[in-house]
C-alpha cells in the first residue's frame, strides 16, 4: 500500500486511472501504482513481485463486496503463497524465455486472492486465469513493466469473478498446460514463501541491489577500471549500460554502481531525472560482467583483478532483513501518515483500505 501511494503520481499510474474506475480498472491501477516505483516486496527464488498484483486484488473486491481487513489479509496471503509457489516452480525458465514472472503468475494470484473474497471455487479461478497470464521482460525499463503487472491483478480478478458467476474450465487441463505454454512447472504451496521473501531497500531492480551495496562499501571513487560481477539472471533482469531514461537506470549496473559510488545508494528522489556525472562514470569506467557459479543474489566489484566487495545477499533479504524503524521509515517516506493504523483493526472494513489509497490517488491527478 505503502508503494502505491508512492507511486500515484507516476505516469504508467496517471494512465491506469484514466482508463476508468470500475473494479477492474481499479485493481490494475492500484496494482500498476504499487510495482511502478520497483519498490515493492520480491521474491527472489521465482523473481516475482508477490505483493504488487495480490494486494490490490485483495484490497479492492474486499472493499466491493464489504469484507473486513482480517478477510482482505487472509485473501492476499493465499494468493500470496499461490503465486510464490508457481514462480518458484517455473523459474529459470519463465525468465530463460523472455516472460515476466510477476505479470504471468501474477494473474493466477490474483485470483486465488479474489476468488477467496468472492466465496468462488478456486480450482475453476485457477484455470481460467491462466488463460489470461502473460508479461514480457522486454517491457523492463518502461511504462509497460509497471502496466502488465495491473493487468495481470485485473485479469486475475476477472478470472475469479467468472468462476463464481459459474464459468468452469477443468483445472488440470490449463496446468498441465502450462509447461508447453512457458516452460515451467506448476507447483502448489508448499514451503512458505513469505519466509524467503526480500523488502527492498532501494527503488529499482532487486538485481541490481548487490552491485549497489557493493558499491555503498567501497565508499569514494576507486582510480581505474571498475567491473561488477554479477549472477546471469542479474543481467538478464538489469540489462541497460547506456540508459536514456530513469526507467531504465533503475535496470543498469553500471549506472547504479556509478551513482552510489558518487552520491550513496538510491532514493525515490534518484530517479527524477539522470545524473551526468554517474552516466559519465558509467559509460567509461564500469563494466559488467557475469560468473554463473555465483547465487542468484551475489555481487563483486573488482578494481583490475583486486575484489573490493562482495554482497552474498544485500540489505532486504531473508539474512539481511531491514529493522522494525527501517520498515517504518519506508513506509512513512512511501506514504506519510496516510497508513496510520488502517491494519490495526481486522474487524475494519475493507473499505478504509481503498479509501486511504483513493485519497491519495485524487491529489495525485
Amino acid at each position: 500500500m505503502a508503494c502505491a501511494i508512492g507511486g500515484a503520481g507516476e505516469p504508467a499510474a496517471r494512465a491506469a486511472r484514466a482508463v476508468g474506475d470500475g473494479l477492474l480498472e481499479r485493481v490494475a491501477a492500484i496494482g500498476t501504482a504499487g510495482h511502478v516505483l520497483d519498490f515493492d516486496d520480491t521474491f527472489l527464488p521465482g523473481i516475482a513481485h508477490l505483493s504488487a498484483p495480490t494486494a490490490p486484488a485483495a484490497i479492492a473486491v474486499g472493499a466491493h463486496v464489504g469484507a473486513t481487513v482480517g478477510e482482505v489479509l487472509d485473501a492476499y496471503a493465499a494468493g500470496f503463497e499461490a503465486m510464490g509457489a508457481v514462480a518458484e516452480a517455473s523459474h529459470p525458465a519463465l525468465y530463460d524465455r523472455g516472460f515476466h514472472p510477476t505479470a504471468v503468475c501474477g494473474t493466477v494470484g490474483a485470483a486465488v486472492a479474489a476468488a477467496a473474497l468472492l466465496d468462488a471455487p478456486r480450482d475453476a479461478a485457477i484455470g481460467l486465469a491462466v488463460l489470461r497470464a502473460g508479461g514480457l521482460r522486454a517491457a523492463f525499463g518502461s511504462d509497460g513493466k509497471s502496466l502488465q503487472v495491473g493487468l495481470a491483478a485485473a485479469a486475475g480478478v476477472a478470472a475469479a469473478r467468472l468462476a463464481a458467476a459459474g464459468a468452469d474450465i477443468p483445472r488440470e487441463r490449463t496446468t498441465a498446460a502450462w509447461a508447453e505454454a512457458y516452460g515451467g512447472a506448476w507447483a502448489d504451496p508448499t514451503a512458505p514463501a513469505i519466509e524467503r521473501n526480500w523488502i527492498k531497500a532501494w527503488p529499482c531492480c532487486l538485481q541490481t541491489h548487490g552491485a549497489i551495496e557493493c558499491a555503498a562499501r567501497v565508499g569514494p571513487v576507486p582510480d581505474g577500471r571498475l567491473t561488477v560481477v554479477a549472477h546471469p539472471v542479474s543481467r538478464q533482469a538489469a540489462r541497460y549500460d547506456d540508459v536514456q531514461t530513469p526507467l531504465e537506470a533503475k535496470f543498469s549496473i553500471p549506472y547504479l554502481t556509478a551513482l552510489t559510488l558518487l552520491h550513496g545508494p538510491p532514493g525515490v528522489a534518484s530517479f527524477g531525472g539522470l545524473d551526468a556525472e554517474a552516466q559519465r562514470l558509467a559509460a567509461q569506467r564500469i563494466s559488467v560482467r557475469t560468473d554463473d557459479r555465483l547465487r542468484e543474489s551475489e555481487f563483486a566489484l573488482l578494481a583490475g583483478e583486486q575484489e573490493l566487495a562482495r554482497t552474498e545477499a544485500a540489505s532486504g533479504s531473508p539474512e539481511h532483513p531491514l529493522a522494525p524503524e527501517q520498515l517504518a521509515a519506508k513506509v512513512s517516506d512511501l506514504a506519510g501518515p496516510a497508513l496510520d493504523g488502517v491494519l490495526d483493526d481486522d474487524a475494519a472494513p475493507a473499505a478504509t483500505l481503498l479509501a486511504a489509497l483513493d485519497a491519495v490517488s485524487a491529489r495525485a491527478g
